[in-house]
């Protein structure tokens, strides 16, 4: 499958998270930041030339410019190879591609990406796992909404959680997150194709979801109902000037906040249901 580059010129470092924050809403899955612009990857069956420019219309967007390219599977994955380094986050978990050497830590996770989303490199994928290694996993019912790689799926089983189901609505996606769970030898963790929480019917003692503002926003109501009484929502990819708007909606629909953290521009909040 060819995938579509686009790439939205901006010096505007606050336009160009922006940008990353809003397009996966309309198909896009996979971002580099470069001088000058945002390079946005977009499956090519996906491609709504429409629902492009209103997403970016709607918010203000549309002085930007942008142009396309096609780019092929296998040179995406090899731009993937070439970016994507061995990193340890919080001193205690590895992440690493199978053609990298082992790296000493605590918890070593072997994730492919692919053309998933979640490595560890971009901050919200890393704010999370920071607020998962705060939080007791152990015998605990987890579900990762939005898994891409599953790589916080696979780390919730390292954690100790008894029973993790990992949702995506691409098919790719879920796809990768089982090759991953081969790689790391995890037994606990269920992969489901869905775009909503209504395929499963019962409740979770956390809830995580590294997504973007919008999403969130739209499903934080309907969240509430799939977490136990004082479980745990965990949720990524809002940026800075977002967090108010997000906590303020979890607040009043009777969440608590429990812990912030901050990277990079971007943010992480957990909350007691």
């Amino acid at each position: 499958m060819d995938y579509i580059q686009y790439e939205f010129f901006t010096r505007e470092e606050a336009l160009r998270d922006f940008l990353i924050s809003l397009l996966p809403e309309v198909g896009f899955d996979g971002f580099e930041e470069v001088p000058d612009a945002v390079r946005a990857f977009i499956p090519g069956p996906a491609v709504r030339q429409e629902e492009i420019q209103e997403i970016l219309r709607q918010n203000g967007l549309d002085h930007i410019s942008y142009q396309t390219a096609v780019i092929a599977q296998q040179n995406w994955n090899e731009q993937w190879e070439k970016s994507f380094h061995p990193l340890i986050i919080a001193g205690r978990v590895s992440i690493r591609a199978p053609f990298h050497e082992p790296q000493p830590a605590e918890y070593e996770l072997i994730i492919e990406p692919k053309m998933s989303f979640g490595t560890g490199h971009h901050a919200t994928t890393a704010l999370m796992i920071e607020q998962m290694l705060d939080i007791d996993l152990t015998d605990r019912d987890v579900v990762d909404f939005g898994s891409g790689t599953g790589v916080l799926a696979i780390l919730a089983e390292h954690l100790g959680a008894k029973r993790i189901i990992a949702i995506d609505n691409e098919e790719w996606a879920v796809e990768n997150c089982r090759e991953n769970i081969g790689r790391n030898q995890v037994s606990r963790v269920e992969v489901i194709h869905a775009d909503t929480m209504s395929v499963v019917s019962e409740q979770f003692d956390v809830m995580l979801a590294n997504i973007n503002r919008n999403v969130i926003m739209k499903n934080l109501e309907s969240w509430r109902t799939f977490i136990r009484p004082a479980g745990v929502l965990v949720v990524s990819g809002i940026l800075v000037t977002d967090t108010k708007d997000v906590t303020d909606l979890a607040v009043a629909l009777g969440f608590t906040v429990i812990r912030q953290l901050t990277r990079d521009g971007w943010v992480s909040v957990s909350f007691h249901a």
